[in-house]
C-alpha cells in the first residue's frame, strides 16, 4: 500500500498513532479470525476497522441462546445459524478497503498457509497446540485469545524473530539547538524555553544546522545527557564552527524479539516470570493459577465433551476455576492489531475481574446452581456468571451516556449486551451535539458510510436497538453545560442510578463530575489517547471524585513569539490558525454584530480602548474594502501574502538586523527571517505562494458570498494584472520584544486609543451600507473538509511563515494534527476502555461497599503496560469538630407543603438547630448573601430566594430546583473547606 493508497480521511486519527509505514505492512496482511463467539467478534470488528488486507472469520458452530450475551452481530432470527456466515455480512460493513470472508469448515494446514496472522478464539488446548505449532515452523503470527467468564488469557508468539520499530510508542523526541561547542565530546546546548527530553543512549540527527553543517548529514549519533538543556555527541573538533539554528530530533531504535513456541511457553511461564505480563500487582499468584485453571478447563472439556456448569459442585481437583464463560473480556483483545511498530505482548497475560461478583456478607445467600441455569434468553450467559436476580436489577437502571463518539458507541454495545435498561422502568438517555463525519468511522464502529452528515446520538441509538430490541433509550443533541441546566435538572439526575462520561475534553469532564458531586450519583468516566487509555469510577461517599481541572502543562506561547520570533513549527502552525479565525471568522462575526446587534456599543465599552480599536479597525476595513468580484478577492489575497510575507519581514529585520536578533531578550534562538522577498512573477513557480493566495482567496471569497473558484490558470492571470505598491521600512514602528513590553505599550496609548476609537466611531457612521440585510458569513474551522480551503489555508500560511524564519516546514498530515487539535485514537484502545468502565458497573449494581473491589485504570498498549489501581478515598475536613467530605451537604428543604419559602432568618436558624452550626456568612458563587457583620436587619427576614435574586441582580430560572449556597461559621470561622448547603427551592 503506497503512502497515496491510503485513505486519510477514513484513517486520520489512526495514522497519528501508527503511522504510514505500520498501515502499510497492515494493509498487506491477510488475518484468520478463528471462532465467533463474543471475544471473536470483537477481534474481527476492530482489526476490520484497523485496514488490514483481508480477514477471514472461521467457525463451525451455530449461534445459541448464550452467545448473544457478547456476539453483537447476532440476532435472535440467528439462532441455529453459522455464527462466521451471520458476522461476515455485518462485518464487511465496517471498512469498505477490507475484504471480509467466512469458512464455516474445520481449519487445515492448506488454509493457515494463506495467512499472515492467525487468531484462535473458543478453541481447544489440542487445537492451539497443533495450529501453534504450525504457525511458528512456518513465520506466521500466531495469537490465541479466550475468555471464561470474569477471566481473560492472551498468548502470542510472533516467531524466532521479530522486529519491535517502536519500543516506546512515543512520538520522536527534538529540540532547537541555540548552541553546538566544538570538542571531543562536543556539548549541544538547547534552547531555554524548550529544553530537550532525549535519555542516554538515543541516537539523533541533526537538520538546519548553520556553520557546523556536517552535522546535517553525519547520520544517527549516540549522545549522553548533561543536563536538561545540553547533552555530548561525537568529537566535533574537526568540524566549522558553528553559527546559528538547527534542530535535533530522536532516531527510533528498533529491537529484535524472539518468542517461544505455543507447546514450549505452556511449560516455561512457570518457571520463567518474564512470559508472564502482569495486569495487576497485587494478584500475581492469581495469575498462576488461572494459567493452571485454563488447561484445566481444556482438560475437562476434552474429557467430558462440555463445560462444567455454572455453579454446581464439581468434585475433580483438576478444575481449578469456577467462574464460568461466554462474557466478553475487552481487555483480552487489545493487543490484537499490533501489527509489527509497537511491543507485542511476550507471551502470556492473564486478566480477572472476580470482584465484580456479589460480596459474600454474613447471612447472605450464594448464587446457586439454578440462580444461574441457563432460561433461553439472551442474557443466558451473564446470568451463567451473576445470577438472574442481578440480571433483573440491569434491566430496571437508569443511566446518562454523555458522549457517543468512540467510546460512547462501545458503551452503548455493551449496555445492550447487558441488559442495561432494557426492562420496565429502565432507560438509557444519550446527548451528543455532533453530527458524523467520515473521519469517525473508523472507530466509531456503530456508524455506517450512509450515516455521515446523521447525529451521533440519533444514529448510534438506533444501531444498538437493532442489537437488543428491548433497549429502552432516548437520545439527545445537547452539550451538558450550564446552559442545559433547565433539561438536566435535579430531578433528572435524582431520577438516575448513575452517569457514563465518554468525553473528550476536561472542562466537560470536571462539570459533570460537579453535577454528579451535587446530586449524589456515581460516575464512570474514561479516555483515550493513541495507544493510552484510563478508567475512573466514582462513588458517591467512598472514593474522591474527577476534581477540578489540573493546569496541562504545556506553557501558553508568549504573544511576542507568534507574532515576530517563532522557532519551531509548532509556533508558526498556531499563528496561521490565529490568522484563520481573525481574517475568516471573528472579522465576520464582528461585522454582523455591529449592523444588528443594539448592545454592540455597550460592548465595545466593556472592552476596553485597546481591543475596542482592533475590532473597529476590522469592521472598517470589512466594510470599506469589500470586494465586489472575484478577482478583487484574489487581489486581496495577494496583498495579504505580500504584507505577511514580505513587509512584515523586512520590518522586523530593519528594526532588528540579522546581528543583533541573537541578543533579543525574547524567548526565541537566532533566526534571521530573512526567507521571502519575491514578486509577483515568482508565483508561478511557488507552489507553496500560490497555495496561499487560492486558499486564502476562496476563505476570503466566502465570508462575502462571493463565488471562487481552483482554477490557477485564471488566477494567475488575474496576479499578472495586479500592481503591488513598494514598501519601504521605516524605524517609526516600534515592535514589542516581550509580552511585559507590550502591555506597558498599550498602558501608555490609552489617550491616543481613545482618540482612535472616536474617530472610528465617526468613519462608521457615515458608511453607506449596500443593502438593510447585508450580512457577512463567518467560517467555523473544520480541518476534516479537503475541500473547503481550510487546512490549504493553514498548511500554506504556516509553511510560507516558517520559510521566513528557517523553521523545517510540515506537510498536511502533521499540520492538521497540531492545527487542529487531533487527539489520536485507534478502536482497540477505545474498546478496552470501554469494557473496563463496565467492570466498575458491574460492581456499581452489586452495591460494594469496600473501595478495595474497585479500580481505576491506566494502560499503554503500545509497550504492554498495565496499571490497576484502588481509587483514593474522599478526602476529609473537619469543621468544628465533625469530619466531611465532598460528598457531604447541608440539605435544606426551603418551601415546604403548604408553607411559604424560608427566610434568610429561618435558614440560620434551621442549620442551628439541625447541625448545631452558627452561620455568619452565606455566600452565592461571589455574591455574598448575609453577613451578620454589615447586612442590614431587614434581610434576615426576606426570603432566600428573593436575596439571590436581589444580590445577583439575575432571575432564578424556573427550572432551577437547588442553589448551592456555600456558609461560613462562627464555630470554625477560618476553615478553608465547609459542607454546602443545597437549598431546594421546590
Amino acid at each position: 500500500m503506497a503512502q497515496s493508497d491510503i485513505d486519510e480521511d477514513l484513517y486520520s486519527r489512526q495514522l497519528y498513532v501508527l503511522g504510514h509505514d505500520a498501515m502499510r505492512i497492515m494493509g498487506a496482511a491477510n488475518v484468520l479470525i478463528a471462532g465467533m463467539r463474543g471475544l471473536g467478534v470483537e477481534v474481527a470488528k476492530n482489526v476490520v476497522l484497523a485496514g488490514v488486507g483481508s480477514v477471514t472469520i472461521q467457525d463451525q458452530g451455530t449461534a445459541e441462546w448464550r452467545d448473544l450475551s457478547s456476539q453483537f452481530y447476532l440476532r435472535e432470527s440467528d439462532l441455529g445459524h453459522n455464527r462466521a456466515s451471520c458476522s461476515q455480512k455485518h462485518l464487511a460493513l465496517l471498512n469498505s478497503h477490507v475484504q471480509v470472508s467466512s469458512h464455516t469448515e474445520a481449519l487445515h494446514q492448506d488454509l493457515l498457509s494463506y495467512f499472515q496472522v492467525v487468531v484462535l478464539t473458543d478453541s481447544s488446548l489440542e487445537e492451539q497446540r497443533w495450529v501453534g505449532a504450525f504457525c511458528h515452523a512456518n513465520n506466521i503470527r500466531f495469537i490465541v485469545a479466550d475468555t471464561k467468564g470474569l477471566c481473560g488469557q492472551l498468548f502470542c508468539d510472533f516467531g524466532e524473530t521479530f522486529e519491535v520499530k517502536d519500543i516506546t510508542g512515543e512520538s520522536p523526541s527534538s529540540s532547537m539547538i541555540a548552541h553546538i561547542s566544538k570538542g571531543n565530546p562536543g556539548i549541544v546546548t538547547c534552547t531555554d524555553d524548550q529544553g530537550h527530553d532525549f535519555t542516554d543512549d538515543m541516537r539523533v540527527t541533526f537538520s538546519g544546522v548553520q556553520g557546523m553543517t556536517e552535522l546535517n548529514s553525519y547520520g544517527p549519533i549516540e549522545i549522553r545527557v548533561i543536563g536538561n538543556h545540553s547533552f555530548s555527541i561525537c568529537d566535533t573538533t574537526e568540524f566549522s564552527e558553528y553559527e546559528k539554528g538547527g534542530v535535533a530530533t530522536e532516531v527510533k531504535q528498533s529491537k529484535m524479539l524472539s518468542f517461544l513456541p505455543l507447546n514450549d511457553a505452556l511449560e516455561e511461564v512457570l518457571k520463567n516470570p518474564e512470559l508472564l505480563v502482569l495486569t495487576d500487582c497485587g494478584k500475581v499468584p492469581r495469575h498462576r493459577t488461572l494459567h493452571l485453571g485454563f488447561q484445566a478447563l481444556h482438560n475437562f472439556t476434552q474429557k467430558h465433551g462440555r463445560m462444567p456448569k455454572p455453579r454446581s459442585q464439581v468434585r475433580t481437583r483438576r478444575v481449578l476455576l469456577s467462574v464460568t464463560f461466554s462474557f466478553i473480556n475487552s481487555q483480552s483483545h487489545a493487543v490484537v492489531c499490533q501489527f509489527g511498530k509497537f511491543m507485542p505482548l511476550k507471551q502470556w497475560l492473564y486478566f480477572d475481574a472476580l470482584e465484580c461478583l456479589p460480596e459474600q456478607k454474613e447471612g447472605d445467600k450464594h448464587l446457586t446452581e439454578e440462580a444461574c441455569a441457563p432460561r433461553n434468553s439472551r442474557y443466558d450467559g451473564q446470568i451463567a456468571v451473576f445470577g438472574s436476580d442481578f440480571q433483573e436489577k440491569l434491566k430496571k437502571l437508569r443511566y446518562f451516556l454523555v458522549g457517543a463518539g468512540a467510546i460512547g458507541c462501545e458503551l452503548l454495545k455493551n449496555f445492550a449486551l447487558i441488559g442495561l435498561g432494557a426492562g420496565e422502568g429502565g432507560h438509557i438517555t444519550v446527548t451528543d451535539m455532533d453530527s458524523i463525519e467520515r473521519s469517525n468511522l473508523n472507530r466509531q464502529f456503530l456508524f455506517r458510510t450512509e450515516d455521515i452528515g446523521k447525529q451521533k446520538s440519533i444514529a448510534a441509538a438506533e444501531a444498538v436497538q437493532k442489537m437488543n430490541p428491548n433497549m429502552n433509550i432516548t437520545p439527545h443533541q445537547n452539550r451538558v453545560c450550564p446552559e442545559s441546566e433547565g433539561i438536566y435538572t435535579q430531578s433528572f439526575y435524582s431520577s438516575l442510578d448513575g452517569v457514563a462520561a465518554a468525553l473528550d475534553n476536561v472542562e466537560a469532564r470536571v462539570y459533570l463530575d460537579g453535577c454528579c458531586v451535587q446530586y449524589q450519583r456515581p460516575m464512570l468516566e474514561g479516555g483515550t489517547l493513541g495507544s493510552k487509555g484510563h478508567t475512573l469510577v466514582v462513588v458517591p461517599h467512598l472514593t474522591e471524585s474527577y476534581g477540578p481541572a489540573m493546569p496541562s502543562g504545556q506553557k501558553a506561547i508568549p504573544l511576542c513569539t507568534l507574532k515576530h520570533f517563532p522557532h519551531c513549527i509548532e509556533h508558526t502552525l498556531q499563528w496561521a490558525r490565529d490568522q484563520f479565525e481573525g481574517l475568516f471568522k471573528h472579522s465576520a462575526e464582528n461585522v454582523n454584530q455591529y449592523l444588528s446587534d443594539a448592545e454592540f456599543w455597550a460592548r465595545m465599552a466593556a472592552l476596553g480602548e485597546v481591543e475596542a480599536v482592533e475590532v473597529l479597525e476590522g469592521i472598517h476595513e470589512s466594510l470599506g474594502k469589500r470586494p465586489g468580484s472575484w478577482p478583487d478577492c484574489v487581489a486581496w489575497a495577494r496583498m495579504q501574502w505580500e504584507s505577511l510575507y514580505s513587509n512584515h519581514i523586512r520590518q522586523l529585520l530593519h528594526c532588528f538586523p540579522v546581528d543583533h536578533v541573537t541578543s533579543l531578550p525574547c524567548s526565541a534562538p537566532s533566526r534571521d527571517g530573512s526567507g521571502l522577498h519575491e514578486d509577483t512573477h515568482s508565483f508561478p513557480s511557488q507552489t507553496t505562494h500560490m497555495d496561499f493566495v487560492v486558499a486564502a482567496a476562496n476563505l476570503y471569497a466566502q465570508i462575502y458570498g462571493i463565488e471562487g473558484s481552483r482554477e490557477r490558470g485564471g488566477i494567475l492571470k488575474i496576479l499578472d494584472g495586479i500592481h503591488v505598491p513598494a514598501f519601504t521600512p521605516t524605524s517609526c514602528v516600534k515592535i514589542h520584544m516581550t509580552d511585559k513590553e507590550l502591555e506597558a505599550s498599550q498602558e501608555e496609548r490609552k489617550e491616543e486609543d481613545n482618540a482612535k476609537l472616536n474617530e472610528l466611531k465617526r468613519k462608521l457612521s457615515c458608511f453607506q451600507m449596500p443593502s438593510q440585510n447585508f450580512r457577512m458569513i463567518p467560517l467555523e474551522f473544520e480541518k476534516d473538509n479537503d475541500h473547503n480551503f481550510h487546512m490549504d489555508y493553514i498548511v500554506a500560511a504556516s509553511n510560507l511563515r516558517a520559510e521566513n524564519y528557517e523553521i523545517p516546514p510540515a506537510d498536511r498530515h502533521k499540520s492538521k494534527l497540531i492545527a487542529g487539535r487531533i487527539i489520536p485514537a485507534i478502536a482497540t484502545t477505545t474498546a478496552a476502555i470501554a469494557g473496563l468502565m463496565c467492570l466498575e458497573l458491574y460492581k456499581l449494581v452489586q452495591g460494594h461497599q469496600r473501595i478495595s473491589l474497585f479500580r481505576n485504570t491506566y494502560i499503554n498498549l503500545a509497550v504492554q503496560y498495565f496499571v490497576f489501581s484502588q481509587p483514593c478515598t474522599a478526602p476529609r475536613f473537619t469543621v468544628a469538630g465533625m469530619e466531611y467530605s465532598l460528598w457531604d451537604q447541608l440539605l435544606v428543604q426551603g418551601r415546604r407543603d403548604g408553607q411559604e419559602e424560608m427566610t434568610v432568618e429561618e435558614l440560620l436558624k434551621h442549620i442551628k438547630e439541625t447541625y448545631n452550626l452558627s452561620i455568619i456568612g452565606l455566600y452565592y458563587g461571589p455574591a455574598v448573601l448575609y453577613s451578620d457583620y454589615s447586612n442590614p436587619a431587614d434581610r434576615l427576614k426576606q426570603r432566600v430566594s428573593d436575596v439571590v435574586q436581589t444580590v445577583t441582580k439575575t432571575v432564578i430560572p424556573p427550572h432551577q430546583q437547588m442553589l448551592e449556597i456555600i456558609p461560613s461559621f462562627a464555630e470554625d470561622e477560618d476553615c478553608q473547606k465547609v459542607p454546602p448547603i443545597r437549598y431546594l427551592l421546590r
